[in-house]
């Protein structure tokens, strides 16, 4: 069944890990966050509201929906004064015009019923100058195929059903561009991100990780059964005896507002 964001059962699967070098590199390629006000809107746990701010973000506010994501990235914020969080939809977050000069949408449209309002949302609250992020999965990401490295290929390659899954929900990447564009934004800029998501030391380690569906909503869709199979799948696959590097593949879109 669908994963419940707001369940306690749900506590830090989004919280614990840290974002990787990998992902600074890339994103730091295309924007230079240094004195930014960024508003991480769908920040989960936190993971990357909390990076915005380690790479010279000048504040952050992460926005989620749940309660409980909100929660768990408070207590992993620390008290720490330039980062604030609150409860609020990605749609009318209650943030001030103009009060972010980067909004950043991480694995956020896909969970959207109609992104557009959430991108014109994006323009309300961002600078003249200001940016907007979107980090997704594309089914051309989605169909890259299994490894050793890519362990979500072969979430596909045993059950084929959950491509169909993410077929229905994943953005299409000129509809993407299409929507940005009805938001008020104008020439979106496509880039692509391989981005390490963790190291795991043995495959007992990764195994617990996946027994735990920790941060991956898609496996919510498979009941336990299907899952241990899924996990006896993978561990056949990959190289026990070294340390096993995961990475996940990603779209990335940056676009300014029309009127900048």
């Amino acid at each position: 069944m669908p994963i419940d964001f707001s369940s306690p059962a749900n506590r830090n699967t989004y919280a614990l890990r840290v974002a990787d070098q990998t992902w600074t590199q890339g994103i730091t390629a295309l924007i230079d966050p240094q004195g930014l006000r960024v508003a991480d809107i769908g920040c989960g746990g936190g993971i990357y509201s909390t990076s915005w701010l380690e790479l010279g973000a000048e504040s952050v506010v992460g926005v989620d929906f749940s309660a409980q994501m909100i929660e768990d990235a408070v207590t992993r914020a620390d008290e720490s004064p330039d980062l604030t969080f609150l409860v609020a939809d990605a749609t009318a977050t209650g943030l001030a015009d103009h009060s972010a000069d980067l909004v950043f949408q991480r694995a956020l449209v896909h969970h959207l019923n109609d992104p557009v309002l959430a991108y014109r949302e994006a323009k309300r609250i961002l600078s003249p100058a200001g940016r907007l992020m979107i980090q997704d999965r594309t089914m051309t990401d989605v169909r890259r195929p299994g490894s050793p490295t890519h362990l979500r290929g072969y979430f596909f390659e045993l059950y084929p059903r959950l491509l169909d899954f993410e077929a229905a929900r994943r953005p299409k990447e000129q509809q993407v561009e299409a929507d940005l564009r009805s938001a008020g934004f104008s020439n979106p800029e496509r880039h692509t991100l391989a981005e390490r998501r963790r190291t795991y030391t043995s495959i007992d380690e990764l195994s617990d990780d996946l027994a735990a569906r920790t941060g991956r909503s898609i496996l919510h869709e498979l009941s336990s059964p299907e899952l241990e199979r899924l996990i006896d799948y993978i561990s056949a696959r990959v190289h026990a005896e070294a340390p096993i590097e995961e990475i996940d593949y990603w779209t990335v879109w940056i676009a300014a507002r029309d009127d900048a």
